[in-house]
């Protein structure tokens, strides 16, 4: 009899600050469990998208987000249940510092926050290094601080010797935490980082696979996993249903179609004189033989585009799409009777060359984009929908240009719809993330997609069927989106 996913046992993976370890203990123990027979559920506080696909190369099942602040407090118990139908045991990895959440918001979107919602314990990981009695007032503050949050045990990680873990362990017995592992201080899992953290899996697949198998072996090694186990075991029962997408659907019925349109008294140019002579328009009418009442919609993907929220495509496909992911580096066309496009985020500027190069699949989109279909970018994507990128030629469906930058814009973004568009309707108001290192110029069209609230200013570009930002957004916090590009897949 399967466990139920409002009772699957659960442990939230914490630590006193980032760098302390919460990855390779998160995977590590991910992949532990997984080896000793347990369908894991992998889950991930917050909006980073590369740690999940390290959860998923741990598991075998797809990482998911649970953001407090993106999709709302009351949406993180039911998609959790949904990630994990059919599973054992959850293993949910936290965000920085366990109490920290979004900039001037308190306690909300935190590792703290999180776990209360779930009603799970918690393990903190803890970077013993160049400290033994005082680990002791460390734990003591962060088990007490918030008598809601139940610290249930304490992993020590980078401890030097087995003197060193002596002296943690005795400091430790007067805290009143139980000492659940102890990770000594080794060379580091090959997970190399550049300009924006990690190194998606797409991108090393194979090393990949050595690094999880590392991290599991650490975890093996180092911690009870019986006593982990035993601890997931002691979560609450959580009330209320998994979310459904079919079922967010139909509780959240779209808004009227938007008009086209470049906004008032403005221009419209043909979007091919951006990019040379007019290509081919993509076929007319509807889905191919055997997919009758669907309508298809092309999702990047491969190792340019990694950034994307699993429940994006499972309400796409709710809403009546046949979703395929197609690779922007290595196919020459979108995927045949496509009547759509979806460009979530990743990194474009590792592989400015290569897509520049497919010159073949830039026409083809700049053809789907003038002849009216929906097209939704989101960072990476518009980058990719710029007239060039760091001087490479991209498909030229935007009247701007972009560039790599020094300076990391990241943070939470209230936001309100400025123009109609293929997503939502003019004041729309929707919570995003931006995470990049790269400037558009100029950052907004004639119709801005966003208007941000704080730092306030309008950015992105809405033109005919396109919706382009930096923004990210989780479209489980607003159903209504899903419905309405795939409504106006069918009517373009």
């Amino acid at each position: 009899m399967l466990t139920s996913p409002s009772s699957v046992p659960r442990l939230v993976i914490a630590a006193p600050s980032s760098g302390s370890g919460k990855t390779t203990v998160a995977t590590g123990l991910m992949a532990a469990l997984t080896a000793r027979g347990f369908t894991v559920s992998p889950h991930k506080v917050g909006p980073d998208y590369i740690d999940p696909g390290y959860h998923s190369l741990a598991t075998g099942r797809t990482g998911r987000n649970l953001d407090a602040y993106l999709c709302g407090p009351d949406l993180v118990g039911p998609l959790f249940a949904h990630g994990a139908r059919g599973c054992d045991i959850a293993v949910v990895e936290g965000v920085m510092g366990m109490f920290d959440g979004a900039a001037g918001e308190g306690e909300l979107a935190s590792t703290a926050h999180v776990a209360k919602l779930l009603r799970a314990p918690v393990v903190l990981v803890v970077d013993a290094s160049s400290q033994s009695r005082s680990v002791a007032a460390l734990v003591h503050g962060f088990a007490s601080w918030d008598p809601e949050v139940r610290v249930g045990g304490v992993i020590l990680n980078k401890v030097a010797s087995d003197r060193h873990e002596e002296l943690l362990r005795e400091a430790l017995e007067s805290a009143g935490v139980p000492v659940l592992g102890v990770l000594r201080r080794v060379a580091q899992v090959d997970t190399p980082s550049r300009h924006l953290g990690l190194v998606p899996v797409a991108e090393r697949r194979a090393s990949a696979v050595e690094a999880v198998a590392a991290m599991a072996a650490q975890v093996t090694h180092g911690c009870d996993l019986d006593a982990l186990v035993a601890l997931a075991r002691s979560a609450g029962v959580l009330s209320g249903a998994a979310w459904d997408a079919a079922e967010a659907l139909a509780s959240s019925p779209p808004p009227p179609l938007p008009v086209p349109t470049l906004g008032a008294a403005a221009p419209r140019p043909p979007l091919s004189a951006l990019n040379g002579p007019r290509p081919q328009s993509p076929p007319e009418g509807g889905p191919p033989d055997g997919l009758k009442g669907k309508v298809r919609v092309a999702v990047a993907g491969g190792a340019a585009f990694t950034f994307s929220y699993a429940e994006h495509a499972e309400l796409l496909s709710a809403a009546g799409a046949e979703v395929v992911v197609f690779d922007p580096l290595r196919d020459e066309g979108l995927p045949e009777g496509a009547r759509g496009l979806v460009i979530g985020g990743g990194f474009p500027e590792v592989y400015a060359a290569e897509l520049s190069g497919n010159e073949a699949l830039r026409k083809e989109v700049v053809a789907l984009a003038e002849s009216g279909a929906p097209v939704a970018a989101e960072c990476a994507g518009l980058l990719y929908l710029c007239r060039e990128l760091d001087g490479q030629p991209m498909c030229g469906v935007l009247d701007a240009t972009a560039r790599m930058s020094e300076r990391l814009t990241l943070g939470y973004r209230d936001a309100v719809a400025v123009s109609d568009s293929v997503l939502a309707v003019a004041g729309t108001r929707m919570r995003g993330h931006e995470f990049h290192r790269t400037v558009v110029e100029p950052g907004s069209g004639t119709a801005p997609a966003w208007g941000v609230l704080a730092p306030r200013r309008v950015e992105g570009f809405v033109v005919r069927g396109v919706h382009a930002s930096y923004l990210h957004t989780h479209w489980a916090s607003e159903p209504g989106v899903a419905r309405r590009f795939v409504e106006r897949c069918r009517t373009s």
